[in-house]
């Protein structure tokens, strides 16, 4: 397998016109892919890594006409192979493209995690019939996040003010500054976003990762439970492994044990890389 290194090297070697080498060597590797599979493959990356002050790198409805362009064409019977790098995003665009593409595919779709999808970006590898991550791979808690304030955290926090307040009515004074920050309706919000993140993860897991099983419903609950955990997780971009994956239930299987295929996504992950850091923000 070409490493970090030697990706860079085949890139710089060809001689073509200003940005057409990334694509060439990208092409090459998706081709090989296509190839040792024999399935669709959409490649879903985010530049956050690379260009984290540029804006609009999570998922958003914009991205719904990406992936239409990238469908339009494909024989939808050979199902496809989506390759996630993402740090998250909108819900209410993350369950609108996996809308899309399960009528696409017909629940016929994996998951590739060459390195990090977190957050929505896990929300969409549980969406899928099954995830193939390495041992550098990690997914992350589905906790919802509203303007980056952690709504678990939110709300564990006001159920302490009531108790603590109630316990011992001098520290108002002390909860009111930080309550009476919150906007009206604020709490619900909160409450609603995890209901939806729970639901939909859920859903999607005892109709496609467990379908036919009967303990689908179960398994669903408790993955949902582990990965939406706030007191262990403790904090929003906590990184969970393979290990950790397949302990809590999940469909997962090691790119470790096809080592063609491992060698394929890790060097388009490579390409993608590169591209994002020689692109000028």
């Amino acid at each position: 397998m070409p490493n970090w290194s030697q990706i860079l090297q085949e890139i710089s070697s060809i001689q073509t016109q200003a940005g057409q080498a990334f694509d060439v060597v990208r092409k090459k590797y998706l081709t090989q892919l296509n190839a040792h599979t024999g399935r669709n493959i959409i490649v879903y990356y985010s530049g956050w890594l690379s260009k984290p002050s540029v804006g609009g790198l999570q998922i958003n409805d914009e991205d719904k006409n990406g992936f239409m362009m990238a469908v339009h064409g494909l024989d939808k019977s050979k199902g496809l192979d989506l390759v996630l790098h993402t740090p998250g995003g909108a819900i209410s665009a993350t369950q609108s493209i996996v809308d899309y593409l399960h009528k696409m595919f017909k629940n016929d779709i994996r998951a590739f995690v060459p390195q990090i999808a977190m957050s929505a970006g896990t929300m969409m590898a549980c969406s899928c019939k099954e995830i193939w991550m390495g041992k550098q791979s990690n997914l992350g808690p589905i906790d919802p996040q509203l303007s980056g304030v952690p709504a678990y955290g939110v709300l564990k926090e006001f159920k302490t003010a009531c108790k603590e307040v109630k316990a011992d009515p001098k520290k108002v004074p002390i909860w009111q500054s930080i309550i009476g920050q919150y906007r009206p309706t604020f709490l619900s919000q909160c409450d609603n976003s995890i209901k939806w993140s729970n639901d939909f993860v859920r859903q999607q897991l005892a109709t496609v990762m467990f379908l036919g099983d009967p303990t689908a419903k179960s398994k669903a609950s408790g993955i949902v439970k582990k990965l939406s955990s706030y007191s262990k997780n403790r904090t929003h971009d906590r990184h969970v492994d393979y290990d950790e994956c397949v302990s809590m239930g999940l469909k997962v299987f090691a790119m470790e044990s096809d080592h063609t295929l491992q060698d394929l996504v890790l060097s388009i992950h490579h390409c993608y890389m590169h591209a994002f850091m020689n692109t000028p923000s």
